[in-house]
């Protein structure tokens, strides 16, 4: 009797596991990982479906690839050595949906077969004729490693069961949204806006605006002091990190502390900044601002230039209207990149916090651009935090990465053919990093720095993307000068 894999597979949706252990096992249904849910990964499925291609390439698989039904089958082999007719061979198969453009969903099942089971079956039609020498057809290489004859009909073999397996799903998981974002530097701006409308900003009135400071932050307070610079890393392009640097600099006010914000903007546009905290914050104000910046305008926008960020600069503009001594300072480079950015943005900092010794200053930027110790990938590169912190021994420098929840956030990445792609991605942390569920905002200190150079940790909860103020259709790639880049996060680090 021949099956088609359609009818022979288990398709287990909603109360699946991970194959473990034998499946004709007795404990086989014990101590097995059920998914409680689906991931639904924010790139479009192709896309998906080749990074799971990778990592059983990876796994020195073959593979095998339905595309207009977004299936994978692997090569199959087997685990440990049995005599002919009681072999049991393993295989992948990889189902994929579209539930959007840009949303799909990866289910990984691993396959199972056992020749004692086949063995009892009739035998399939094809092999119908006498066959002479029994020894002879249970030794046959039955999935042979760089042929894909049979698939998807199994090459007469009964498919036992499909289990999914999730350790596999959580690579690629990994491979999806533990990934470095990149800061683009340098490149082609579109033509100048001439009218511009931001979300959340509303009519003018004759009365100002009061600040949004949101929900008190929990162990913020040590880090409250003159004199004190408080490094802040990535998520950028996230409505949640600008909401909590809002809070931190409402308390810092309370405190009755000169304060600077500092964010990742070409020094270059400081101008700008300035007219524009000057200014009374209307619509026309900020439509010069965005204008003459043209890091707003870039063709390739990041998390720097994100609408939360914009509305961050907005509450320090209304703190300072309210009379607090409030500074926004952009301290980053218009074209270097690598070390010699490194050097420009801590020069920056440096000579700003040298002619404002009490001014307690908070920096936000990339995760590898605060550490204060030197990276572990490259002996010849000191970031950003590490320069601060030997040209500022008696100012006090401390660092906090960011702990949350999975979530979603605009930044540009690589896509899987090596193409810059600038979008809202789904962000998944890392172990350490992953936030629970009811856990509120706070800065947690460590009792000493970590390797990295961490003093602390932010939790922020739940990411939500805050796109580009000002996005444009990107022009086509032979018209445009590709901007360098820095990675936020090195490519062996999760996020």
């Amino acid at each position: 009797m021949r099956f088609h894999w359609l009818l022979g597979l288990s398709l287990c949706v909603g109360g699946c596991a991970s194959l473990t252990k034998d499946l004709h096992s007795e404990e086989a249904e014990e101590d097995i990982e059920v998914p409680t849910e689906e991931t639904v990964y924010l790139v479009p499925l192709d896309e998906a479906l080749f990074t799971m291609r990778r990592v059983f390439e990876e796994q020195r698989y073959d593979v095998f690839d339905r595309e207009e039904q977004h299936e994978l089958y692997t090569s199959a082999h087997e685990p440990g050595m049995n005599l002919p007719g009681n072999r049991t061979f393993e295989r992948y198969f990889v189902k994929g949906a579209a539930v959007g453009p840009r949303q799909s969903v990866v289910r990984v099942f691993r396959l199972r077969y056992r020749e004692q089971d086949t063995n009892i079956e009739v035998k399939p039609k094809w092999l119908n004729e006498r066959i002479q020498d029994e020894e002879k057809y249970l030794a046959r290489k039955t999935f042979e490693r760089f042929t894909f004859d049979g698939v998807p009909d199994m090459e007469g073999f009964k498919m036992v069961r499909g289990t999914r397996d999730l350790p596999l799903e959580r690579k690629l998981l990994a491979k999806l949204e533990m990934v470095p974002s990149l800061e683009l530097v340098g490149g082609r701006t579109t033509a100048p806006v001439r009218s511009v409308q931001v979300e959340g900003w509303g009519e003018d009135t004759a009365q100002p605006a009061p600040v949004r400071c949101g929900e008190p932050l929990e162990g913020v307070e040590p880090l409250l002091t003159a004199g004190n610079t408080v490094l802040v890393g990535d998520p950028l392009g996230t409505r949640e990190l600008p909401e909590v640097a809002t809070r931190m600099l409402c308390d810092a006010v309370e405190k009755k502390l000169a304060v600077a914000l500092a964010l990742s903007m070409p020094s270059e546009d400081q101008g700008s900044l300035d007219d524009y905290l000057a200014s009374e914050g209307r619509s026309a104000d900020l439509e010069r601002l965005l204008v003459v910046s043209s890091f707003w305008r870039r063709v390739y926008q990041d998390g720097r230039s994100s609408s939360a960020l914009l509305h961050l600069i907005e509450q320090a503009r209304r703190l300072r209207a309210q009379g607090h001594p409030v500074t926004v300072l952009a301290f980053d480079s218009n074209k270097a990149s690598g070390n010699a950015r490194e050097e420009e943005m801590a020069k920056n900092l440096i000579a700003y916090r040298q002619a404002n010794p009490a001014t307690w200053l908070l920096a936000l930027a990339g995760d590898v651009h605060v550490r204060t110790k030197p990276v572990s990938w490259n002996k010849d590169f000191e970031p950003l935090g590490w320069r601060l912190t030997k040209a500022l021994p008696a100012s006090p420098v401390k660092a906090l990465e960011v702990g949350f929840m999975r979530g979603s956030q605009f930044s540009c990445r690589f896509n899987v053919w090596e193409q810059v792609d600038c979008n809202v991605f789904a962000l998944s942390p890392s172990p350490d990093l992953r936030q629970e569920p009811g856990t509120p905002r706070k800065v947690a200190l460590f009792n000493a720095p970590t390797a990295q150079g961490f003093h602390g940790r932010l939790w922020v909860g739940a990411l939500n993307a805050s796109p580009p103020v000002i996005q444009r259709a990107v022009p086509p790639v032979a018209q445009q000068r590709q901007p360098s880049h820095d990675a936020a996060k090195p490519a062996e680090a999760e996020h």
